[in-house]
């Protein structure tokens, strides 16, 4: 199973990105069936987690940090993932990366251990 994170950039705060994950290989071609999440990582700080859409029925779920600002959807049709990101601040510059798993339990949705999958990460830098 393989990831790929695009989309990241450099923009100003209040600006919008938006962030796709791309899943392919393995058992990948029933994306349907896994739990994608997004984190991200600033300079020396630990990965936190961003965002969440389970599998089939496709719950989210978002850190406090950015909730009413970001949205997390899923096309499974086209193995993708997005993470939209609207009104930018500088403290949301980090790498962003997303994961994937298939057994992932609900009181794992929001750690890193929850995921065995993982993408090569996308920087997205917000300036003042």
């Amino acid at each position: 199973v393989q990831l790929q994170a695009f989309g990241g950039g450099l923009v100003q705060a209040g600006d919008s990105l938006r962030l796709s994950c791309i899943g392919s290989g393995g058992t990948f071609s029933s994306f349907s069936r896994y739990n994608v999440g997004w984190f991200r990582q600033a300079p020396g700080k630990e990965r936190e987690f961003v965002a969440a859409i389970r599998r089939s029925q496709g719950s989210t779920y978002y850190a406090d940090s950015v909730k009413g600002r970001f949205t997390i959807s899923r096309d499974n049709a086209k193995n993708t993932v997005y993470l939209q990101m609207n009104s930018l601040k500088p403290e949301d510059t980090a790498v962003y990366y997303c994961a994937a798993d298939m057994q992932t339990i609900l009181s794992a949705i929001r750690d890193i251990r929850g995921y065995h999958n993982w993408g090569q990460g996308t920087l997205v830098t917000v300036s003042s």
